[in-house]
């Protein structure tokens, strides 16, 4: 197969790593496999334009290094592309990259696509954005916002600064009225914050689907408010007890919309982790198989 390769220096990992020796690792490992390689190592601004030259270009693989940000982007350029991406997990969590299995260990990552195999899975979109892991409103997004003002020039100074945040959030929760259509079913809520997911959380790890082809929505409801109740919700979260956590409504939809009847201005939501504005009505949708990607062979273990 022939690889396009971008390299975003300033995402994630990518930014401690001698990326020149990096270069010459990844090649190695795939022209040994008999693919073909092309690397561009790029400033965080160029990447646009270097995801059209390459969905322009005759490769069959086009592969992501960096952050979240870096894989959300790329993945909603790609969505309906005969071209496959490959995600090298560099950010923080990796959350979309754990769900398709692949090693969360750069080289490890590597040597898993060199015979990788090409599959389908699905996008979720609200309003139009397309993204690859959840849209929050709430809580989640308030977390984000005050990390976001905290500078951190690392992976644990991200962790670091998202704890502060978590639990300078805990204090203050977001208090929302919003209401809901879910398949077309209307219900109503309080909560402190909402979660919509690109298919449902598994069980017994970090939030990310273990099926990501499931072809749903997963919608989580926040019942918390008080801050001893949200602590214990999100240490549950962090361990992936859902059937544990009394704190949580999960639902499930195709296709959902949420209408915030609360004031909504100050508050804003969260796709794929980057602060964006909130509209009064944001209309979500599953689409299914909308994105091609290498991912290990079935049977690594990531």
């Amino acid at each position: 197969m022939k690889f396009q390769i971008i390299l975003n220096r300033d995402g994630g990992t990518l930014r401690t790593l001698d990326l020149e020796q990096f270069e010459s690792e990844l090649r190695a490992v795939l022209q040994a496999a008999g693919h073909q390689v092309d690397v561009s190592v790029i400033e965080g601004a160029e990447l646009e334009r270097r995801l059209d030259n390459a969905l322009a270009s005759d490769c069959d693989v086009v592969m992501v290094g960096g952050g979240d940000g870096s894989i959300s982007a790329a993945a909603s350029r790609m969505k309906g592309s005969d071209k496959a991406l490959a995600i090298l997990p560099a950010g923080t969590m990796n959350l979309f990259a754990r769900s398709l299995g692949i090693p969360q260990n750069l080289s490890q990552a590597v040597v898993s696509f060199a015979d990788g195999q090409i599959r389908r899975v699905d996008l979720a979109s609200a309003n139009g954005r397309f993204f690859i892991h959840q849209f929050s409103v709430g809580l989640h997004a308030k977390v984000i916002r005050i990390r976001e003002s905290h500078v951190f020039g690392s992976r644990l100074g991200k962790i670091w600064a998202s704890l502060r945040a978590g639990w300078k959030a805990m204090f203050k929760p977001p208090r929302l009225k919003v209401e809901m259509e879910l398949d077309g079913v209307r219900i109503r809520r309080k909560t402190a914050g909402i979660g919509i997911s690109n298919n449902i959380f598994g069980e017994g790890h970090l939030p990310y689907a273990d099926d990501p082809d499931g072809g749903v929505l997963g919608v989580y409801v926040t019942r918390a408010r008080k801050p001893g109740d949200i602590f214990r919700m999100a240490i549950q979260v962090g361990l992936g007890r859902w059937k544990a956590i009394d704190t949580i409504e999960v639902l499930q939809a195709k296709k959902v919309s949420l209408r915030l009847l609360s004031r909504h201005e100050r508050y804003g939501c969260a796709i794929d982790g980057e602060i964006c504005p909130l509209e009064t009505v944001t209309r979500l949708e599953i689409h299914p198989g909308a994105l091609n990607v290498l991912a290990p062979s079935q049977g690594e273990i990531s």
